[in-house]
């Protein structure tokens, strides 16, 4: 299936801004969790990681899946392909775990985190480190590096991608071959 240049455009666009985005959402999770972790107000720590809640209930799941979707419909409507290029599959797979952690991990853990402050809502201590920095930590560098490769687009071609390249040139090289062979008038 090819996309036509205007839906590849379309396509392109869309994928940039969801990726942009999903980017930007995690350095503004990181900014949170490092004020919740880091202020002496309980005040400003509930109201950080409940900020961090509102974000990843609604915002960072439709962003992930539709990062992922329009990355999936990039890859098999280009000639990039999704297992041709190793940093296409590198890409894919990193983003399959991005999600995943998002939906599995990283929510789950906002709301343990909003319900124990819920609970010490009397004065309590703020959330510690570890609760709250691994994932936008993990995260941004897993996109940062995303974007790095997106851009430098290194190591080649797969076994799937030099196979498919040495398939289509053969019938190129077949008929170039034969209009050789013909002899001239």
């Amino acid at each position: 299936m090819k996309l036509s240049r205007p839906a590849r455009r379309a396509s392109l666009v869309v994928h940039v801004a969801a990726s942009a985005s999903w980017l930007g959402l995690t350095l503004g999770l990181l900014a949170l969790a490092v004020t919740a972790t880091t202020t002496g107000s309980a005040v400003t720590a509930g109201a950080s990681v409940r900020a961090m809640k509102l974000f990843a209930d609604w915002l960072l799941l439709p962003l992930a899946f539709l990062t992922f979707l329009s990355g999936v419909l990039l890859s098999v409507g280009t000639p990039w392909g999704l297992a041709r290029h190793r940093w296409v599959a590198t890409k894919f797979w990193l983003t399959l775990a991005a999600t995943a952690a998002t939906a599995f991990a990283l929510r789950p853990g906002l709301d343990s985190a909003v319900a124990g402050i819920s609970a010490d809502a009397a004065g309590g201590p703020p959330p510690g480190p570890g609760d709250l920095l691994p994932g936008p930590v993990v995260s941004l560098s897993a996109y940062l590096f995303m974007t790095v490769i997106s851009v430098l687009k290194p190591w080649g071609l797969t076994r799937r991608g030099r196979n498919h390249r040495t398939a289509s040139r053969a019938p190129a090289q077949a008929s170039a071959a034969a209009g050789h062979t013909g002899g001239t008038r």
